[in-house]
């Protein structure tokens, strides 16, 4: 069973960075994982953030973070990252990461998830 653990978000002000991490364990060969990370914002659905393919030639990032978002991987550390720039109130949420077998498409679908990691942007 492949578990997820996020970890790096916090409280920063706009226009600061965050690179939040999330690191699979419990399974096998990380890099046959489609990754992605999504967020959900109080009263709001969960909703797409960026993703990437098992293949890592794929990415797909929401149009509200194109630019300023970058999602990657290492896999000697069976982590992935997604880096955040520029960052802003409406990014505030919880950010999970998801993770799928040999999954080619980015924005899912995924069957592994974390619990998430809270962030929080002020103005």
């Amino acid at each position: 069973q492949v578990q997820l653990v996020e970890s790096g978000g916090g409280l920063v002000q706009a226009g600061d960075s965050l690179r939040l991490s999330c690191v699979a364990s419990g399974g096998t060969f990380f890099g046959r994982y489609g990754t992605g990370w999504f967020r959900q914002a109080p009263g709001q659905e969960r909703e797409f953030v960026a993703g990437l393919s098992w293949t890592g030639d794929r990415t797909d990032y929401a149009d509200s973070v194109k630019g300023r978002f970058t999602i990657s991987r290492d896999f000697g550390k069976s982590t992935v990252y997604l880096q955040m720039n520029s960052l802003k109130p409406e990014d505030t949420a919880v950010y999970y990461c998801a993770g799928s077998w040999m999954s080619a498409q980015p924005r899912g679908p995924y069957t592994y998830w974390g619990q998430g990691t809270q962030v929080t942007v002020s103005s």
